[in-house]
């Protein structure tokens, strides 16, 4: 059985880090891109970073362009979201989506609360 499984959230102040991770079972992430997906309360669930598979080529959104660097252990089957200089609107749940069409895995779930 395939999970996919976020962790690494909490609470910070603004300006403050947090690393989540996703790992996975019954799947190499390696073999899928990966997305971390963001979303704020009250509103729709949007794509913060994606990393490719294999080669590992990445994308941000502009929001979190120079504060968030997504990166991938492949011996430990783990994809990463370094978060930093955190803002109030980071707030929300971040996703993370492991996918190779027309296959799509989504975990969870992990809180993120930043305050002011």
């Amino acid at each position: 059985q395939v999970q996919v499984v976020e962790s690494g959230g909490g609470l910070v102040q603004a300006g403050g880090s947090l690393r989540l991770s996703c790992t996975a079972s019954g799947l190499t992430l390696d073999s899928y891109a990966v997305g971390w997906f963001h979303q704020a309360p009250g509103k729709e669930r949007e794509g913060v970073s994606c990393i490719s598979s294999g080669s590992g080529s990445t994308y941000y959104v502009d929001s979190v362009k120079g504060r968030f660097t997504i990166s991938k252990d492949s011996a430990k089957n783990t994809v990463y979201l370094q978060m930093n200089s955190l803002k109030p609107e980071d707030t929300g749940v971040y996703y993370c989506h492991a996918y190779v069409e027309p296959v799509h895995y989504w975990g969870q779930g992990t809180q993120v609360t930043v305050s002011s």
